[in-house]
């Protein structure tokens, strides 16, 4: 090989690498071994959080299903630091000195007799349980009878209305909100013998109630408009005119009830012989369109049905859960898309468009098309004192119990706190597992909880609420992820500060439960 005029010829070094390759190197090592230590030090001041299993068992996690129908309308995500204390702990000294946003939008008095129980459960209505739904700037509260509608952004109260035309002992169990419109779910017992029945009342957005249509005890309103609105049914699914109360279409779905998932403005509904309760094996899924009716029989390429129960919909793929984990499926094709061993599915979110699992103790975000794992929140185990609810655009809120609660929104790409509120006592959050009502609107940042701001002295002298209350029959499909306001004149208030009571120590309620004197519905910004 020619030399060429005024380069000189490198000299090859031994081994074949050069002196500047190998400091390179080691500068590479020494900082890699820094950066790995640095971390180890600071992973306890970091407070990463970790979430906890819901159980990898499906028959486990149809007995928790049951029980919220039932009733229990909370149902959150536990969480806690690396270093063993709950993030939000840390979360209040920043909070508290300003360090991030305050989420907390506006503030309303809640009317009737409402309790503080211990635990999770929070402040609920003294008699029965209260239901809640947000969504195209209505946010709406049932319990009772009546049924309450506010200005989400302002809390202004729009109306109220008493629900008549129901024998003793029924009440309300699921509120939705929908655009023009908001139903409310009322279980009843119907005939001599008393069986257990449902009905769905259908109030417009003026607070006028224009229909009143029966529904499956697990079923209930599934789509609305100004126009029209979509029944779940026993045997069939069902959609109506609001003008006339003449049906639209109807699409049957067997002799049983079944299981039902939303994704959007799109119903799968499962074909199983066991119906609802024992709804694996799924053999075929009916792809049923909310706006016109159309349907569609969705088989499984790879077998003779889909692998587990139907847990989960979302931007066109359907999540069967099992013993095993999860597996997604098109709910076009029936094409089997991606599975993951050993999780659990616990939401998703829109912006950007991810499904939320458990696995071990991590929460994954999980690309709903592909199943690759975009996000992970790990730390440590459980604990109690501190949850995580729901995921709106990339922010998780979490709450802390008891007389000192706070909300928190923790960014999840950040992997750090970036909104709180302090000072939020006995927080309640609403909680519908069908994801269509309750406290987290599916739409938008909106989020309302329930709190008690002042403690009655004394003890409870009444029992306190539980999964039976009520109504006494399930409420289907109750409250789930969606905001909502209260039942009193709405007065706007920048912030919450926390008050226990004159007298009232603030563990007071922990043993059996106390009246609140100031019921109080809180909407966040997530």
């Amino acid at each position: 090989m020619s030399q060429q005029p005024g380069r000189p010829v490198a000299k090859r070094p031994r081994g074949g690498v050069s002196k500047r390759t190998r400091r390179r190197a080691s500068r590479r090592f020494l900082r890699r071994r820094a950066w790995r230590r640095l971390r180890r030090r600071a992973g306890g001041a970091l407070g990463r959080i970790r979430l906890g299993t819901a159980g990898s068992s499906p028959r486990l996690r149809r007995w928790v299903l049951a029980v919220v129908l039932l009733g229990v309308a909370v149902l959150p995500y536990p969480i806690q630091g690396a270093s063993g204390s709950p993030p939000a702990v840390a979360c209040r000294t920043a909070c508290r000195a300003g360090s991030v946003p305050s989420m907390v939008r506006w503030t309303v008095p809640l009317a009737g007799s409402w309790d503080v129980v211990p635990g999770l459960t929070g402040t609920v209505p003294s008699a029965g349980l209260a239901y809640a739904a947000v969504g195209d700037g209505v946010a709406a509260v049932g319990h009772g009878l009546t049924l309450s509608g506010y200005s989400a952004s302002t809390g202004a109260l729009r109306w109220r209305d008493r629900l008549t035309g129901f024998p003793a002992g029924a009440a309300i169990v699921s509120v939705r909100a929908w655009p023009g419109e908001v139903t409310a779910g009322v279980s009843y017992r119907s005939g001599r013998a008393g069986a257990p029945a449902r009905a769905e009342v259908v109030i417009s957005d003026a607070g006028v109630q224009t229909g009143r249509y029966q529904a499956a005890r697990f079923g209930g309103t599934v789509a609305g408009s100004a126009q029209y609105t979509v029944i779940i049914g026993a045997t069939a699914v069902t959609s109506y005119d609001n003008a006339t109360g003449h049906v639209r279409w109807k699409r049957a779905t067997g002799k049983v009830a079944q299981a039902w998932r939303l994704d959007g403005s799109t119903l799968y509904m499962a074909e199983s012989s066991g119906g609802f309760v024992g709804s694996d094996p799924v053999t075929a899924l009916h792809r049923i369109d909310l706006a016109t009716g159309s349907a569609l029989v969705v088989r499984p390429l790879e077998g003779a049905s889909f692998h587990g129960t139907l847990a989960s919909a979302w931007d066109g793929v359907v999540l069967f859960s099992s013993s095993s984990g999860i597996t997604a499926y098109s709910g076009t094709t029936g094409v089997r898309l991606w599975s993951i061993a050993g999780a659990v599915p616990e939401g998703t979110d829109s912006r950007p468009s991810r499904v939320y699992l458990t696995k071990g103790s991590d929460l994954i975000g999980v690309a709903p098309q592909t199943g690759r794992i975009v996000s992970t929140v790990s730390g440590s185990a459980v604990n109690g004192s501190a949850g995580v609810y729901v995921v709106r655009g990339g922010v998780a809120l979490g709450l802390d119990q008891g007389a000192r609660g706070d909300a928190w929104g923790y960014d999840i790409t950040a992997q750090r706190v970036t909104l709180a509120a302090p000072g939020l006592p006995w927080p309640h959050y609403f909680v519908d597992l069908t994801g269509v009502g309750g406290s987290a609107d599916s739409t938008s940042d909106t989020v309302v909880i329930a709190i008690c701001e002042q403690l009655a002295p004394g003890s409870l002298t009444r029992p306190a609420p539980s999964a039976s209350s009520g109504a006494g029959t399930a409420p289907g499909a109750g409250t789930a992820a969606g905001g909502s306001s209260s039942s009193a004149p709405a007065s706007t208030a920048p912030a919450v500060t926390p008050s226990p009571g004159p007298s009232v120590s603030p563990s007071a309620a922990a043993s059996t439960g106390q009246a609140c004197l100031r019921p109080e519905l809180v909407a966040l910004n997530l």
